[in-house]
């Protein structure tokens, strides 16, 4: 009995493995057939890949970017206002900053009233300094209220004029010649000698113009506001003086008595020294 009965068993146990082993397969079998994948065609797209990394290769940027010429003549200019803790101290620090970048301070103009104080000045600056400066101020001051830079180029009409000015330095010299060599009467002296002077007004306003923007150019302009909030206070209706204010004033009163008299008679020494004189005349009358 108990042999057919581990026979059984066994035949059971067999079985159940048979039917895990179908089960597995199936499923593998399946999982094969929703993993397909289509074929691609990658050849066209692998293609134009290929050409747009040949395109990138080949481009150089040094071929398309124009590079800035270093003989343009720009004018740099700034305005900016700040807030300081206080004015004073911060003012000596900017003053600090502009000595050390050979820059000066052009004006000032100082205020103070019930709700805050203000300094205004401004900074001339050689144009190679100008952006280390404005750096250098902004780490001095607390509060960045505006900054505001603005450029002007001027390259175009600088040349203009050199140009202008050129030709003019040649005509000139021609008529010079001309006034030398040529001019036999009086008329043709007169008429070259208008001719040069007119050409030297012109010359004289072209060499200004270039010297302005010269000094434009090589020195920028920044206008600059410092501030600094106080606490209110009201202004008083009226003031009251001290014991110690009194007895100033009453001292520099006494003083000015003082000084009055001694003006009164030293203003009428002539009739004091005609009184002297009556007074000595008439007590030896007297006596005789």
């Amino acid at each position: 009995m108990k042999t057919n009965s581990s026979k059984s068993l066994l035949k059971i146990v067999l079985l159940i493995m048979v039917f895990t082993f179908l089960y597995s397969c199936n499923q593998g079998g399946s999982y094969s057939e929703d993993v397909k994948m289509d074929a691609v065609d990658v050849d066209d797209s692998f293609a134009s890949l290929e050409a747009e990394e040949n395109a990138i290769a080949s481009f150089k940027p040094d071929a398309t970017i124009t590079k800035t010429p270093a003989n343009l003549k720009i004018i740099k200019s700034a305005s900016a206002r700040y807030k300081v803790k206080d004015v004073k101290i911060a003012t000596n620090q900017i003053r600090a900053i502009a000595l050390q970048y050979d820059a000066y301070i052009s004006d000032l103009r100082y205020e103070n009233n019930l709700y805050q104080k203000q300094n205004r000045f401004t900074i001339k600056v050689p144009q190679q300094h100008f952006d280390i400066i404005m750096d250098s101020i902004g780490n001095v001051v607390e509060f960045v209220e505006y900054e505001n830079i603005t450029t002007t180029d001027v390259t175009e009409e600088y040349i203009d004029l050199q140009g202008r000015l050129e030709t003019k330095l040649e005509v000139k010299k021609r008529y010079e010649e001309i006034l030398r060599k040529n001019a036999r009467t009086v008329k043709d002296i007169l008429d070259t000698e208008e001719k040069l002077r007119i050409l030297q007004e012109e010359i004289e306003s072209a060499q200004g113009r270039l010297k302005y923007l010269t000094n434009k150019v090589a020195y920028s302009t920044i206008q600059i506001d410092l501030y600094e909030t106080v606490e209110y206070t009201e202004e008083p209706t009226s003031y009251k003086k001290t014991f110690g204010d009194k007895s100033k004033d009453a001292l520099s009163f006494g003083w000015k008595m003082i000084e009055s008299i001694v003006l009164f008679f030293i203003h009428i020494w002539p009739l004091l020294l005609l009184g002297i004189i009556v007074v000595i005349v008439l007590r030896r009358w007297l006596k005789k």
